[in-house]
């Protein structure tokens, strides 16, 4: 019998990418981008390909903004 995983995704905007999701896009390019390689990642090795993914993302809150999040 084998067992089965959750993946946990955590990402995360960059403080180099001033494209914060604020505006006319839904997503900052950073958070596009590490969802992207991830997945890719996760999909080129077969004993993770099958998993379950959980996917975290911080796309522009910090410690001063994250009050309105909860």
């Amino acid at each position: 019998m084998s067992k089965e995983y959750n993946i946990g995704i955590y990402i995360r905007l960059s403080m180099a990418d001033e494209d914060t999701g604020y505006g006319s896009k839904a997503e900052s390019d950073s958070i596009g981008n590490q969802r992207m390689l991830i997945n890719r990642f996760l999909d080129n090795h077969p004993e993770l390909s099958h998993c379950q993914r959980s996917e975290f993302a911080d796309d522009g809150y910090t410690g001063t903004n994250f009050a309105g999040v909860r």
